[in-house]
């Protein structure tokens, strides 16, 4: 069963490796955002810092929501999603994996970049070793929970505008704590507690999401 699971992490990575938009959008987004930000609000470097958790995590957010709708979409279009369907494999493992294969390609790449978004913004060390902990922690929760709304748009023509109408509300508990870790981390606080309840969402997301968008992908392809 695992084998099975590692294959579907491998293809999807090589099948969005060879279609190099579909990762480079979302972190050009990310980056044009961070960049652009600055120079419409303040370059006041203090202005800059108390902002940059925010700043960085609707940016994030938006990166992954952008990228959600190609997440179930081509395997539903060649057909593949039903063979999913029926594979020996438990179909919400096979979510999981997917999954995965998504965040490798957004939300880790997004994490990784976060040192040159902290930069840009003047977040002194402290604040960006925080920011870098929040989104490595909460970015897989990010793309679990989207994840549903991306099962339960698979079907329609233009789901991908749907997606974040269901699935953001869900995702402003992690953005509140997140944003509010960064800051505490700015102010000389401890963070433990807020890296804790994101700790809590990712266990809980990972534990009910892949459940739910199998469910949801039942219902999408079955009726």
């Amino acid at each position: 069963m695992w084998p099975s699971l590692w294959a579907v992490i491998q293809r999807d990575v090589k099948l969005v490796s060879r279609q190099g938009g579909e990762w480079l959008n979302p972190l050009s987004f990310f980056l044009m955002v961070i960049t652009l930000f600055p120079l419409a609000i303040s370059s006041t470097p203090a202005k800059l810092a108390a902002m940059a958790g925010g700043v960085v995590w609707i940016a994030a957010l938006l990166a992954v929501l952008l990228s959600m709708d190609s997440l179930f979409r081509q395997d539903y279009d060649d057909g593949s999603l039903e063979q999913l369907l029926v594979s020996p494999a438990p179909l919400p493992l096979v979510v999981l994996a997917k999954v995965i294969a998504h965040w490798l390609q957004t939300g880790a790449c997004l994490t990784v970049l976060s040192p040159v978004a902290a930069l840009l913004l003047h977040l002194p060390s402290d604040a960006a070793l925080a920011l870098f902990i929040t989104l490595l922690i909460g970015t897989p929760t990010l793309s679990l929970v989207s994840a549903i709304g991306a099962a339960l748009t698979v079907s329609l023509k233009r789901g991908g505008v749907l997606i974040p109408l269901l699935t953001l509300p869900l995702h402003i508990p992690v953005l509140i704590f997140a944003t509010a870790a960064v800051q505490a981390a700015l102010n000389g606080l401890p963070i433990g507690g807020y890296l804790a309840l994101l700790g809590a969402f990712l266990a809980l997301a990972l534990t009910l999401s892949p459940l739910a968008v199998a469910a949801a992908l039942r219902l999408a392809v079955g009726g």
